[in-house]
């Protein structure tokens, strides 16, 4: 009888193995057939992801090194993509109720739709108020530690809204999550939300029931809040809301009041994302979060912004692909990020577009699932903003004469969002030359997304290989180019 039973296991066991190998050997990629389009937005041009070829593939058994090469292999695989957008904030509502409908339905499509613009799927929203809102408030009365005036009314005016209308416009579903900046004054040290303080210990039960409170009410609103952060910028004494969490404290108010909250609310399938900060940190708080058993349960992944180049020195994308490589079943989420400092002589600045080139290239090369810009929309002054910290969006609008302003940063941005789908698998895609720079996912639908960027001020002609074969492509310079194959 034990002999029978080893060998049914054994049988099921095989089974089951050779089903997966199976499945895993049973489309393998070719390019036979195919055709590559090229799509390319080049600066000193008016190519902005324009079609500019079709190409086919040809054998090239054996490069030589005096030819530039992408190659890419569709059979190695990493990181599932959960996707690209940006934040509807208290002042891009604002300044998209001031555009005429027809503007509102141009702005709309640009960002969320797939065929008429490009493509978001991700959006990022703050918990009552920001740097960019055009004031400051929360959701309850000064002192109502039981949240018992908690209400989302200030919401209901223009963000809400605008999330309805995006959601709606791309097809009925965008994968949203929420950031606090502060919680209030008077749960805070130094009685005030802005310029830093730390959350009170006596009001961390308070707080977690806070997130409750707002996921309800937007969800009560029909918006489905698919995640969270603890803290925006949890390291920063900032002049607009901020409160400051040592790891240590992000830790312990996360396994002892905000995971557990949520849990016994319903809402332990929310997905919570930790640090939610720049780069330079991010292995210290990782490490400090997820080496805690009693944390890590409730942590989807570690979420990053680009600003660690105040300092003077170049973005650390090398400490994404080391907390990938530390924590491989946790997820990579770029949170936030924008070009700062606002000067309208700067709206067509080509190097804030490839900006956003160069970072999403080597986070997604990194190991990160999604990438979420800062404001979605801005006006000609650059904000609102109640403290003045005015930076540049991939949208401007001109509320005095209604005109909506694209900025390279959009383009460089819909060179990934507008191609590369949900739940597309991040392949391996390496140049043999620096001046290029590049990433590659395969789509569900079994396509090719190759982003490849030149950053040099020559036009530079390369092949792009896919094992024995290739086609010839030219770039020019201080472009990027979308290639669907």
């Amino acid at each position: 009888m034990k002999a029978t039973i080893s060998a049914l296991i054994l049988l099921v066991t095989f089974s089951a193995f050779s089903q997966q190998k199976s499945k895993m050997q049973s489309k393998p990629f070719t390019v036979n057939g195919k055709s590559v389009m090229v799509y390319t937005s080049a600066d000193s041009t008016n190519l902005r992801i324009t079609n500019t070829d079709n190409l086919k593939f040809s054998v090239l058994k054996q490069p030589v090194e005096t030819q530039t090469c992408i190659f890419v292999d569709p059979n190695k695989t990493f990181q599932t993509f959960l996707g690209i957008g940006g934040a509807i904030t208290d002042a891009s509502a604002e300044v998209f109720a001031k555009l005429s409908q027809e503007n509102q339905q141009e702005f709309l499509n640009a960002y969320f739709s797939k065929d008429k613009g490009i493509g978001y799927s991700l959006i990022r929203t703050n918990i009552h108020s920001c740097d960019f809102s055009s004031d400051m408030y929360t959701y309850v009365n000064e002192g109502d530690a039981d949240l018992k005036t908690f209400s989302i009314k200030h919401d209901q005016k223009f963000k809400i809204p605008l999330i309805k209308k995006a959601t709606e416009t791309a097809g009925g579903k965008l994968t949203l999550f929420a950031s606090p900046w502060s919680p209030p004054a008077f749960m805070k040290d130094t009685k005030n939300m802005l310029k830093g303080g730390k959350l009170l210990p006596e009001f961390y039960q308070s707080w977690a029931n806070y997130y409750v409170k707002f996921i309800n009410a937007y969800q009560k609103e029909g918006i489905p809040v698919w995640g969270l952060t603890v803290q925006n910028e949890p390291m920063a004494v900032q002049t607009w809301e901020s409160c400051i969490y040592t790891a240590e404290e992000e830790r312990d108010f996360l396994k002892n009041y905000l995971g557990p909250t949520l849990s016994k609310a319903g809402l332990g399938d929310k997905k919570i994302t930790v640090w939610d900060h720049n780069r330079d940190l991010m292995t210290q708080r990782a490490s400090t979060i997820l080496d805690d058993p009693q944390a890590n349960k409730y942590v989807w992944g570690i979420g990053f912004h680009w600003y660690e180049s105040w300092s003077g020195g170049e973005p650390m994308f090398e400490n994404v692909g080391a907390v990938n490589e530390m924590y491989p079943n946790k997820n990579l989420l770029f949170t936030e990020g924008c070009n700062e400092k606002f000067d309208a002589n700067k709206y067509q600045l080509w190097k804030n577009g490839e900006r956003y080139g160069k970072s999403m290239i080597h986070d997604f090369n990194n190991g990160t699932v999604g990438w979420t810009d800062w404001n979605i929309l801005l006006d000609e002054k650059g904000g609102p903003n109640h403290v003045g910290n005015f930076c540049f969006a991939p949208i401007h609008a001109d509320t005095k004469t209604g005109e909506l302003i694209y900025t390279p940063s959009y383009y460089f941005i819909g060179h990934f969002s507008k191609f590369i789908g949900k739940e597309a698998q991040r392949i391996s895609s390496v140049s043999s030359r620096s001046q290029l720079i590049t990433t590659s996912f395969l789509n569900q639908d079994g396509k090719v997304i190759t982003v490849v960027m030149n950053q040099t001020n020559k036009k530079v002609t390369y092949n792009l290989c896919i094992g024995t074969n290739a086609t010839e492509v030219t770039i020019l310079p201080h472009a990027i180019q979308t290639l669907v194959y």
